[in-house]
């Protein structure tokens, strides 16, 4: 597959009515079932007063060195950029590593000849803990009776 043909969808309705809609389709059901798992969410009614987060799909077809499709990749983003500081939330923190950071553990490795594996924790938005509770709209499409109780 030519990677610059690869037009990935913007938006639920895009990925659904696509040829490869039910690549999306497992793929949003394996998101929503990983957020199930990691008891990210439950199902509840909003309470009065309180101003839902809106949320959408993010999709990405990931693929392999020679460029074919590995797999379809769905993510539910939270629409945070709608949030006002200190009415919404009070403070923010992600913690990313710098490229200073990478080079010193490179060179040491290096140095010491020593072995370095890399890895991705798939669902590690999911293993953070918050003090407050935040309500979020229900993602387009979302069928309750589609993800099964884990």
């Amino acid at each position: 597959m030519d990677p610059g043909k690869l037009n990935d969808p913007i938006s639920y309705n895009e990925a659904i009515s696509s040829d490869q809609s039910s690549e999306w389709n497992k793929a949003m059901i394996d998101e929503l079932e990983s957020m199930k798992k990691n008891d990210v969410w439950d199902l509840v009614e909003l309470p009065n007063g309180v101003k839902p987060v809106g949320c959408k799909w993010v999709f990405k077809t990931k693929l392999d060195p020679n460029g074919n499709v590995e797999r379809y990749k769905a993510r539910l983003v939270a629409k945070g950029y709608t949030q006002k500081e200190g009415i919404d939330y009070q403070e923010t923190f992600s913690p990313v590593s710098r490229k200073d950071s990478l080079r010193i553990v490179m060179a040491l490795v290096a140095h010491f000849d020593l072995e370095l594996h890399q890895m991705d924790v798939k669902t590690a938005f999911l293993n953070g803990d918050l003090d407050e509770d935040v309500y979020m709209k229900q993602p387009e499409g979302f069928k309750p009776e589609v993800v099964p109780q884990v």
